[in-house]
């Protein structure tokens, strides 16, 4: 009778906590970037059809200014709308009107989601390896079977991983699609 190995076995297990650390790591990213963005922007709607803002009264802010030395692009609601407003002490302390500073390089504000994704797809190059590692200790019978399995299922998550961090990567220049043209960036 063959011996049980336990090798595998807690390999295994580690492989699949870090997998889960991975996954987690993901979905705080994520969760912290959509939370920041939703701060930012204070219930307001961006509208790429007509390049403006939408307060929660329903008025525009539109495009004001563009400054190219702090690469911003500023969006304003005219003053004398927003100082009659009945949520202006929630909104706004300006007498100008309210502002929406939105950065040229939206992905540096997003440095931080793309770098704990970063960070899961290196957890998961780690598994893939230590996969790698006892499927060639241990290739026969059952362990080969287990190995196969998690060494695919790291491949397919590493594969969501990579396709996201390509996303981040894009996300600039699909988020605000006029801000590259103000900025001379192709």
């Amino acid at each position: 009778m063959k011996a049980f190995h336990w090798e595998p076995l807690l390999a295994s297990a580690y492989i699949l906590l870090l997998i889960l650390i991975s996954a987690a790591l993901e979905w705080m990213a994520r969760h912290s970037h959509k939370r920041a963005d939703q701060y930012h922007t204070g219930g307001f709607r961006f509208h790429r059809d007509r390049d403006t803002w939408e307060c929660p009264q329903g008025m525009a802010l539109v495009r004001a200014a563009v400054d190219h030395e702090q690469r911003v692009v500023r969006y304003r609601a005219p003053a004398h709308v927003c100082n009659n407003c009945q949520i202006k002490s929630r909104c706004t302390h300006s007498d100008n009107g309210r502002e929406i500073p939105v950065p040229m390089d939206p992905w540096l504000n997003s440095a931080s989601l793309r770098f704990q994704t970063g960070f899961s797809l290196v957890l998961l190059i780690l598994s893939g390896f230590l996969a790698c590692i006892e499927l060639v200790r241990h290739n026969h019978g059952s362990e080969l079977w287990a190995m196969g399995f998690i060494l695919a299922l790291i491949v397919v998550c590493a594969r969501r991983t990579v396709r996201r961090l390509r996303a981040y990567a894009d996300t600039a220049s699909q988020k605000f699609p006029g801000l590259y043209s103000i900025a001379g960036v192709k």
